[in-house]
Parts: C-alpha cells; sequence; structure tokens
C-alpha cells in the first residue's frame, strides 16, 4: 500500500514586506544597541527577497503595508509583546490560514470535507486548545467523526512526520482520506536581541500554511478510485535521521518574549558531513541512487543549508532551484515551506522519483520518497 497525495493546497497572508524594509523594521526595533550594517548585510544575505505576515495590514497613499504590533524598545530591558500577547495575534490568525489552504487543496478534486476521515495537524508557533484543528473542522464542515492527531512543536520537518502518520493510517484503514494541515505564524515571535543566532532567526522567518488530501492506493489500483488527483505524487518510503552531537545547534524554546530559535553557523556543516552517506544508504535499500532522484523538495532552510544539501549530493546547479524560489518569494515558513516546494514541482510536471528533505531540532533530518 502507498500514499497518494491526491492535491495541494497553500496560503499565505494577504500582506508581505520586502527584505530591505525588513531590516529597516530590525533595526528599528534593536535600539541603540543596534549593528545597522550588519543587520543589512545579513538580511541582503538571506536569500529572501519578501515575506508575508500576519502582522502587515496595508498602508494608506499606496506606500509598503506596515506593522503596529512591535514597536521601538522604551529601554535596555524592553524585550516587546509578551508570550500572551503573541500567542493572542496566533489564535486570531493561524485558523484563516489553514482554512484558505484545506480550500485550495480541494478545490480541484472531487472530495467532499465530509469524506474526509482524518485530520492530521501540524505547528509550531502557538498553542491553543481548542486549537485551529476543531475551528477549521467547523468553517471547513469536516465530519464531526473526523479522527484528529495534532503534531507540535517539531519544527521545519514537521510536514514530513504528518505525512509518514498519513501513510500509516492509510495502510491500517485503506478507505480513509487525510487531511495533512501545516500552519506556522513564526513573525509573531521576532527577538529584540543582538544574538547573532536569533538575528538569522529573524531574517528568515515568515507565515504561511499548507493544506494536502491524501488517500490510500493499493498495488492493483482497486482502491485509486476513492479519490481524483491533481498531484502526480505518491508516497512509498518515510526516513529519518538524528545527526549525532547536534542537539546544541538548532532549538525552538518557550521564552517570556516569544519562542525562541537557536540556528548555530555549524549547522549547514552538519549537513554537508551526515546527509549524503545516510542518504545514500537509505535510498541503495529502496533500490535507488542519488543520481536517479529526479525532483528535489528541499526545505529552504536558509541559503546557507541549500548549498550544503547541493555540495554534498552533487546535484546540478538547478536542481534546487524551485526551493531557491520559495525561500526568496516567502522565506523560511517552517513546517509548510517544503509543501510550497513540492507545489511547484507538481505545477511543473516533474515527475519522480522525487525526494523531499527537510531538517529541524534535534539535529534531525527527514526524507520522504515519493514516485
Amino acid at each position: 500500500m502507498i500514499l497518494k497525495i491526491c492535491s495541494i493546497g497553500t496560503a499565505v497572508p494577504e500582506h508581505s514586506i520586502t527584505q530591505q524594509n525588513a531590516a529597516e523594521l530590525a533595526v528599528q526595533l534593536q535600539g541603540s544597541s543596534c549593528h545597522v550594517r550588519a543587520i543589512k548585510r545579513l538580511y541582503q544575505r538571506s536569500g529572501v527577497a519578501a515575506r508575508h505576515s500576519v502582522l502587515l495590514s496595508r498602508s494608506s497613499n499606496g506606500l509598503p503595508a506596515t506593522q503596529t504590533f512591535y514597536r521601538s524598545p522604551q529601554n535596555a530591558l524592553d524585550r516587546g509583546p509578551t508570550l500572551a500577547n503573541r500567542i493572542q495575534i496566533y489564535e486570531q490568525c493561524a485558523t484563516d490560514l489553514a482554512v484558505r489552504a484545506t480550500l485550495n487543496s480541494i478545490r480541484d478534486i472531487d472530495v467532499s470535507p465530509e469524506r474526509i476521515t482524518h485530520l492530521i495537524s501540524i505547528s509550531c508557533t502557538g498553542f491553543a486548545a481548542p486549537g485551529f484543528d476543531l475551528q477549521l473542522c467547523e468553517r471547513i464542515g469536516l465530519n464531526r467523526q473526523v479522527a484528529r492527531t495534532h503534531i507540535g512543536f517539531m519544527g521545519c520537518h514537521a510536514l514530513l512526520n504528518g505525512l509518514r502518520m498519513a501513510r500509516m493510517i492509510s495502510m491500517a484503514e485503506p478507505d480513509s482520506v487525510v487531511l495533512v494541515c501545516a500552519v506556522e505564524l513564526c513573525t509573531i515571535h521576532q527577538q529584540y536581541s543582538s544574538d547573532a543566532e536569533k538575528l538569522v532567526s529573524n531574517s528568515l522567518f515568515a507565515d504561511g500554511a499548507a493544506a494536502l488530501i491524501c488517500s490510500a492506493e493499493s498495488n492493483d489500483d482497486s482502491a485509486s478510485d476513492a479519490v481524483t488527483t491533481s498531484s502526480n505524487y505518491r508516497l512509498v518510503a518515510n526516513g529519518s535521521q538524528i545527526v549525532p552531537d547536534s542537539q546544541q545547534l538548532m532549538s525552538w524554546r518557550i521564552g517570556d518574549y516569544g519562542f525562541e530559535m537557536t540556528l548555530d553557523s555549524a549547522v549547514p556543516e552538519m549537513v554537508q558531513k551526515h546527509l549524503r552517506p545516510w542518504l545514500h544508504d537509505w535510498l541503495q535499500q529502496r533500490g535507488y541512487a542519488i543520481e536517479d532522484v529526479a525532483a528535489w523538495a528541499v526545505h529552504p532552510g536558509g541559503p546557507r543549508i541549500l548549498d550544503a544539501v547541493e555540495k554534498t549530493l552533487r546535484l546540478p546547479a538547478d536542481a534546487l532551484e524551485d526551493s531557491r524560489q520559495v525561500l526568496a518569494n516567502y522565506g523560511n515558513m517552517s513546517s509548510p515551506t517544503v509543501a510550497f516546494v513540492l507545489e511547484r514541482l507538481v505545477a511543473a510536471e516533474k515527475f519522480g522519483p522525487c525526494v523531499m528533505l527537510a531538517f529541524g531540532p534535534g539535529l534531525t533530518i527527514e526524507a520522504a520518497l515519493l514516485s
């Protein structure tokens, strides 16, 4: 039994900010301790051209969108809005993005919301109970017997964990139709800090959502008529590798003034060192070589991570172009981001075999093999 990815829907907040304007905002939020040139150079080298945020609103007179949530620090101890203030924004805005992404995912396939049997919700940027998953059920009109599971606080690779769970569900219940929905509001956790790792996070992260409709497909295709498809991909295997001696390199912790991301500069080096040996063996066990992979959906955690993947896997110069374009147009939206890359591959009719890759706290490598 394999998992058919029937459709992919994505959504971002209405308003975006250019990276140049985001750098100006970052300078304002650092106060008198700000290193202006260093921050602007960091933002220029981020690989990001624009990012979307739920905090932005339309300006008058045709000026760029602005925000009022973050204000310049009043003193040296000012760290911005409290965690409670930030989570309030999450509760107000997460559901709308989830609904839009889900509606986009069911738009081109003949499945009604009532036909969905399982909902896997994913997020690491906010918590509430009842959460956006229950609100999504109400807004979309999912069956009140839908089985809900939430994957929380796993970071950028969580969508692949969601797809693994969807595959396990489909193997156990072949008639199931699974909605995997990831929503992240990363920009509500902007840090007032001169710490280099937090500045890097501030320069990369953005808001977005992705929804994937999945169903089982047996080897004889007897179950494939349950839901039609607008995607040409099927998930045939999942893989995971915890990189040794790396727990201090990437973390995501709850602070009094938002969630705090640690992204060490050594992460690309660790990816370059450990990815190829593990991926080589994992693919070989499934009858493939790295060179057999026709398409790559790599989570764009940042330009240096993409460079490390490209170098260690010895990929053609344009192999990760879709990942770089998503990074440029949307920034790093954490868990939904890799679905934006896969959506581009589907639109361009880039057929498999395809490997999805993402990296998260641990340091953990998550992979999915698509055919």
